[in-house]
């Protein structure tokens, strides 16, 4: 897993500056400082409106007594998605909107699923039931 990441860490940065500059090219400084700067505002409206909506659901299936753990799921894929359109680059920005549309977000919702309950089985996290009703 680290060596993916470090990879990603490479890689991920090096195609954000051939694209940058491929739109530079083709589409000229400003415009695709223009862009940059667009995509930035709208994703971090977008981030505020989606975290918003989840910590709301999230409140009141508490409140209801339910265990929010879709709704901690959507949280996750928020953050991640905004913390990434905060990177400037148009590769991040579509895969910060892509875990910020709540259509496309449950494609990521499944596989963060599967991945807890891979770490819960194989003994990587550990869940206590610590309920006292």
């Amino acid at each position: 897993m680290g060596k993916l990441i470090l990879l990603l860490l490479i890689v991920v940065p090096a195609l954000e500056i051939g694209v940058l500059i491929l739109s530079g090219n083709t589409l000229g400084i400003l415009p695709t400082i223009a862009l940059i700067i667009l995509t930035g505002i709208l994703g971090a409206a977008l981030a505020k409106r989606e975290g918003l909506q989840a910590m709301r659901m999230a409140q009141l299936q508490t409140q209801q007594g339910q265990l929010p753990s879709s709704v901690l799921l959507d949280g996750i894929c928020i953050l991640v998605g905004g913390v990434v359109l905060l990177t400037p680059g148009f590769i991040t920005d579509a895969i910060g909107f892509i875990l910020l549309i709540p259509q496309t977000r449950s494609f990521f919702k499944g596989m963060l699923r599967r991945l807890f309950e891979k770490a819960v089985k194989s003994g990587g996290i550990v869940y206590v039931n610590r309920r006292r009703w």
